[in-house]
């Protein structure tokens, strides 16, 4: 990744912004790798990035939309009002060792990333930083807003920020995420999802002395389980029905008066989203009238289909193109070979080479809580190229490159990408125009309405307990340098 030798004033000072602050960021990378928190809990991480966002002169608001480790931060003033936006969280159960082609824990058990959130984190710092170092230095115009959007794994927060106003006077939006290689695909992208937990509510008694007094809470969560099932083969192929069961009793002996159970239903669309979800509560209201229970039905999330506007894409791909894949050493793409080898995927290292996607990206069965964002403004979803490729997310192997050089090479250069793209359109408003025209034209008419109820509260305290548990053990790998950003 070569200095290109046509940068203009701006570009040159972003950067060598970014290559100045090369080690901040791969310590802030590796500090949130190493605080693992799980959604809702990421106070650590939640704490030190809003310390360097103030530290750099950002206007910090802290607990945003209800959530205590949400944020915005606010740099700037006027129009154009540019929003960047990402998640920091881990996932339960994913502790694995930096830099080790094989399975080991760093704590036993415990939560730790494996899709790379803590490089996103990184990303959005740095960006937002070297942007509002060029506000100061050449003059220019409009305002930047961070938003740390805390459970982007269990999909919560940022419809949550939608509904209540904080993205009503942004212009457009910018997310980062890790990936293998650098793409800005646009179009529809990601799937609708909602995000629900079915309650039910019976009698207990002795199991073995009198069960013909019980009403089992734990029948009903089975019959909704196999009454979903059933549904399956009416369902459309776009669509998906998942889900654990969170309380299923407490021990055979004694019939279960509350059980419940946790489902994920997605479909391409909101509306699909939206008619699957009255199908389950129609399958639970049967069940529950089969066991002679009762059922609460509790929403945690429901997000709209990620979308990518062309406009956006154009201008992220230019600086794709101008930034170019890092460089990679023997070494990096050796350990890259290894785990490839270990996780049973072709073997074909690092990639080294630029491709530029022209044209929309595709929709996925994925769900990202960033797509009620995109309904609302336009918004590109980039991804920067900072872990190894064919490696799943979600599993051990995709968090060996999280807290090594290839995660830091590759957030420097998603960082170059974001914050020149910022700076592009704070010098180009012209460009912002474009973008919400196209907007328009992609909508083609839709109107976006939020899935959440209206009087929905957030989760907080998703994963409180578990944290609670780990947290002390995990603490003692902590990074104690601190980032700074010069």
């Amino acid at each position: 990744m070569s200095k290109p030798t046509n940068l203009g004033r701006t570009q040159q000072f972003i950067w060598d912004y970014q290559e100045r602050n090369a080690k901040a960021t791969a310590t802030l990378c590796d500090s949130i790798f190493y605080f693992g928190e799980l959604g809702m809990q990421e106070f650590e991480t939640s704490k030190l990035m809003c310390d360097l966002l103030e530290e750099g002169g950002f206007k910090v608001e802290r607990g945003i939309a209800g959530f205590p480790t949400g944020f915005c931060a606010v740099y700037g003033s006027g129009h154009p009002v540019i929003a960047l936006h990402t998640e920091y969280d881990a996932n339960p159960d994913n502790s694995q060792a930096a830099g080790v082609a094989e399975p080991k824990a760093i704590v036993e058990g415990a939560p730790g990333h494996c899709e790379g959130h803590n490089v996103n984190a990184a990303v959005l710092v740095a960006s937002a930083l070297a942007a509002a170092r060029a506000i100061d230095k050449f003059g220019l115009k409009g305002t930047i807003k961070v938003f740390g959007a805390p459970a982007e794994e269990q999909l919560v927060s940022r419809p949550y920020y939608v509904r209540d106003g904080w993205f009503d006077d942004v212009d457009i939006a910018f997310h980062d995420h890790l990936a293998d290689e650098f793409r800005a695909p646009y179009g529809l992208l990601q799937s609708a999802l909602i995000s629900a937990t079915f309650t039910f509510t019976g009698e207990s008694a002795h199991a073995g002395v009198a069960p013909w007094k019980a009403r089992d809470a734990l029948d009903a969560v089975v019959l909704m389980d196999m009454g979903v099932a059933q549904y399956r083969e009416h369902m459309l192929p776009t669509m998906r029905a998942h889900r654990v069961i969170t309380n299923g009793g407490d021990q055979p002996n004694v019939v279960p008066r509350k059980a419940a159970i946790w489902w994920y239903f997605r479909d391409y669309t909101a509306e699909g989203a939206r008619k699957l979800f009255d199908q389950a509560k129609k399958i639970a209201d049967g069940a529950a009238l089969m066991t002679n229970t009762s059922v609460e039905v509790d929403v945690m999330a429901a997000v709209w289909p990620t979308r990518g506007n062309r406009t956006l894409a154009e201008t992220v791909q230019r600086n794709i193109d101008l930034v170019g894949a890092p460089d990679w050493t023997a070494e990096e793409d050796a350990l890259a070979r290894a785990l490839q080898t270990r996780a049973g995927v072709k073997v074909d290292g690092l990639k080294r080479t630029v491709v530029r996607a022209d044209g929309a990206g595709g929709q996925k069965t994925s769900a990202s809580d960033a797509g009620d964002v995109s309904w609302k403004v336009p918004m590109l979803k980039f991804y920067y190229p900072a872990n190894i490729p064919n490696i799943s997310f979600h599993h051990w192997a995709a968090g060996v490159a999280l807290a090594t050089s290839i995660a830091h090479k590759g957030a420097v250069a998603g960082a170059k990408v974001m914050a020149l793209s910022v700076v592009d359109f704070l010098e180009h408003p012209e460009r912002v125009a474009e973008a919400k025209a196209s907007f328009r034209e992609e909508l083609n008419g839709v109107e976006y309405r939020s899935l959440l109820p209206p009087d929905q509260k957030p989760p907080v305290e998703l994963n409180r307990a578990t944290m609670e548990k780990f947290r002390p053990a995990m603490a003692r790998h902590y990074v104690t340098e601190r980032p700074c950003f010069a």
